[in-house]
């Protein structure tokens, strides 16, 4: 019984007020019974063994194994029960300690071992008392009887209470943890209609003007003469705006990128290397031709490797590491003049690792500085990686290549 236990022993449980209240109490009173069996006792063993027995008792209050130990309990009980029994054989008023030791047998031993300790004891103090010479009368078996019964109502009851009382307690860190779910239902209820609210926005401006970018260019296309090198482009700025548009509206919604949406992350990564994909490989792709040092229709050769054994992600992390991904093979077309780049994906233990590496000129990482055509690239990296609690470096020297590398740390379960 642990919390019960609490009384005697302050490391079993935190203590209320009334809880110290009732130790301090107990302490009271079995100090000045036994201060009393002392200045009242016949003989100076008498008063010995009064001390030798508020000795035990102090230490059993205060030693860490009693406070611990339920069998170390029952030691210290069966030695504060000696010491008592070997008092009691001495003066009679030791028989008045029986009442505190009634509290601390019910406290510290199990209901199936405290009823019979009370019972011996008060039988003890009985015997003593009549031992002594006290005359027989119903008082000799009433007060010790009546004040195990007494002893033995209040234990059983303040363990009823406290029973009840962590019934309350239970049903209140319930209500507690069911409001706190409330109100994160009211807060997602919240970003919808937000989400919602941004994608009326986008559908009354964003998407209406790239719908009539896509328009114009559909004209211009028609009125070009036919052969014109200029239809290409044309085309692929018309498939970009459309590209972008369905993206937009993804976005709002907070669904995957299209990339993802038929496929793994290692099947999106490994298409992304492909030829003829995004801005960086041979043909133009739904990005537009590769531009930069190759020129329209070429780019560097990018190969794709998976290590360690692939386990299902969470969608922010799929989408977060095709985006890195994108954009650091984007930053190798436009500015690495590479032949070469390689994207690994591995999945270790406790976390997945993205890099992306090319031969190309490379930089100093120090020096980078936003352009004024909006290269926001490495901060943008750096922001996906770190809102999902991981790290992004980036590891280059002019003439040395480039590193891009992001960790994430994987969430319990996956």
């Amino acid at each position: 019984m642990d919390l019960p236990a609490s009384l005697l022993h302050p490391a079993r449980a935190p203590l209320t007020p009334a809880l110290r209240a009732l130790r301090l109490c107990l302490h009271l009173l079995m100090a000045g019974l036994l201060a009393l069996a002392a200045l009242r006792a016949d003989s100076a063993a008498g008063t010995v063994l009064a001390l030798v027995t508020g000795a035990v008792y102090a230490a059993g209050s205060y030693l860490p194994s009693v406070r611990e130990s339920q069998r170390a309990a029952a030691v210290w009980l069966g030695a504060l029960g000696v010491s008592w029994l070997a008092m009691l054989c001495l003066t009679p008023e030791a028989l008045w300690v029986a009442f505190p030791l009634y509290f601390l047998q019910l406290h510290l031993l199990p209901v199936r071992w405290s009823l019979p300790a009370v019972t011996l004891t008060a039988v003890a103090a009985i015997l003593s008392y009549v031992g002594h010479g006290a005359a027989l009368n119903p008082g000799v078996f009433i007060g010790p009887l009546l004040g195990a019964a007494v002893a033995v109502a209040t234990v059983l009851g303040y363990q009823a209470l406290y029973r009840e009382s962590e019934r309350r307690r239970r049903l209140i860190e319930e209500l507690i943890a069911t409001r706190a779910e409330l109100a994160a239902a009211e807060r997602h209820a919240g970003t919808l209609a937000e989400r919602e609210r941004l994608a009326r926005e986008i559908h009354d401006t964003l998407a209406q003007g790239l719908s009539s970018i896509q328009l114009l260019l559909r004209a211009a296309e028609r009125a070009l003469p036919p052969g014109s090198p200029a239809a290409g482009h044309i085309d692929r700025a018309r498939q970009a705006a459309q590209d972008n548009l369905a993206e937009a509206r993804r976005f709002v919604r907070a669904l995957s990128p299209p990339d993802l949406e038929h496929g793994s992350l290692a099947a999106a990564l490994e298409r992304l290397c492909e030829p003829g994909v995004g801005d960086y490989g041979p043909a133009a792709g739904p990005y537009g031709p590769a531009a930069g040092p190759y020129g329209p229709g070429a780019g560097p050769r990018v190969r794709f490797s998976v290590s360690g054994t692939p386990v299902e992600l969470p969608t922010p992390y799929e989408v977060a590491l095709l985006r890195i991904a994108q954009s650091a093979l984007a930053n190798t077309v436009r500015h690495a003049a590479a032949s070469r780049a390689e994207i690994t994906l591995s999945f270790m233990d406790a976390s997945v690792t993205l890099d992306v590496v090319d031969d190309g000129t490379g930089f100093e990482p120090g020096s980078v500085r936003p352009s004024s055509d909006g290269g926001f690239g490495l901060p943008a990296m750096r922001s996906r990686a770190e809102s999902l609690g991981g790290t992004f470096t980036v590891e280059s020297a002019p003439g040395q290549g480039t590193a891009v590398a992001v960790s994430l740390p994987l969430p319990a379960g996956v």
